[in-house]
């Protein structure tokens, strides 16, 4: 539908995707351009990535986190974290084993077990007691143990943040079973309330069972670059390495060397950048309100997670997406594409700059100006 109309000439703002918009930081694109003039950096790559990348990951652990990781058994180097999970499903799964995952979640940490034939059961993405209660009652009640549980904090598409104690129970609870935890946390560092989200590892004796993925796509807008981390215990890390040592040769060695001087250099575009995405945060928010759709501002992440508004709970998140697209020129995320438990809500993508959102939040505020019955009519009237 998006496609269709701008085919026609509209101007849709765009919230849809969490795609960065903006360039990564000066420095790197040099350190990438410098690279690429030597020859012998064209041929193969490493599958777990250059010694050099690896430990400046493992520095920046020890910097952000205060946890110590060894650059050759503890990390590897990803093509984005989002191939680092599919390679760990493919990695620890075979038909039959069942992995918990959160609902709603990001596709890959539901998909990536379900395409390596493995079979996936959910509860509730709400961190807090209810979320323990829900997963002690499915350990102890699952057919079979599972091998492992999928948390992400920041969470895409919630914008949920959990503090260290959640991640003590969580490891406490887990060893306890004999599972293994996969943490997603590539939003780490955007964060709005002067909190940094912290890392899984930090809790003790979490290295026996959990392994976590970071990306330089959000932190240092490098989405298209491709490149992440996997880092933790050694037996999953181990097993990560050896099955891209049969599906790829690395991301290609320049963005490499120039992901290293993003991680080694200086960190200002970081902070720049948090800035940002928090003065959008609050444009959007200010703006939804006015337009009587209060939506909750998150802590952390580049999403907003909106509950739809009361008169539109009725036809769910899809189909409201449709009319804000037809009404209201803008594009949203439907939480249904994240699983059943996003339902009633849409993800906005904080990818457009301020005076985009204001155009934004005025063509909303139009639209739930009108009469919803209407609307509603003449979207049944339309199929």
């Amino acid at each position: 539908m998006k496609a269709h109309a701008r085919a026609k000439g509209r101007d849709i703002i765009d919230f849809g995707m969490g795609n960065p918009d903006s360039a990564a930081p000066s420095h790197v694109v040099e350190k990438l351009r410098e690279t690429l003039k030597d020859p012998k950096v064209h041929r193969y790559s490493l599958s777990r990535g250059i010694h050099g990348l690896r430990k400046a990951q493992a520095a920046y652990y020890g910097r952000r986190f205060g946890v110590e990781l060894d650059p050759d058994s503890e990390v590897v180097v990803t093509i984005g974290s989002k191939e680092g999970l599919a390679n760990m499903a493919q990695a620890i799964s075979a038909p039959g084993d069942i992995f918990i995952v959160p609902d709603p979640c990001y596709p890959i940490h539901m998909w990536g077990f379900v395409i390596a034939g493995a079979e996936v059961v959910t509860i509730p993405n709400r961190p807090g007691e209810a979320f323990f209660d829900a997963l002690k009652e499915m350990l102890d009640s699952a057919k079979k143990k599972p091998v492992a549980l999928v948390v992400n904090y920041p969470c895409n598409p919630t914008a949920a943040t959990v503090d260290l104690a959640f991640y003590e129970q969580l490891v406490h609870i887990c060893r306890h079973y004999g599972i293994y935890v996969l943490s997603d946390l590539a939003y780490c560092e955007l964060y709005y309330d002067g909190n940094p989200p912290p890392s899984i590892l930090q809790v003790k004796g979490a290295k026996d069972i959990a392994a976590e993925f970071t990306t330089m796509s959000k932190t240092y807008s490098m989405a298209g670059w491709r490149l992440g981390y996997a880092v933790g215990n050694k037996k999953l890390i181990a097993a990560l390495a050896k099955i891209k040592s049969y599906l790829d040769y690395g991301t290609f060695l320049p963005i490499q060397v120039a992901a290293a001087a993003a991680l080694n250099g200086p960190q200002e575009y970081v902070t720049t950048l948090r800035t940002m995405y928090k003065q959008r945060r609050d444009v959007l928010a200010a703006g939804l309100k006015d337009a009587g759709w209060g939506v909750e501002k998150p802590t952390a992440s580049m999403f907003l997670w909106a509950s739809l508004p009361e008169a539109y709970k009725k036809i769910g998140c899809m189909e409201f997406s449709k009319l804000l697209l037809k009404h209201a020129d803008v594009a949203v995320a439907p939480g249904i594409g994240f699983g059943p438990g996003g339902e009633g809500y849409v993800r906005i993508a904080l990818v457009e700059n301020r005076q985009r959102i204001r155009q934004a939040t005025k063509n909303i505020k139009r639209f739930l100006a009108k009469d919803p019955q209407k609307a509603l009519k003449e979207m049944d009237q339309a199929g």
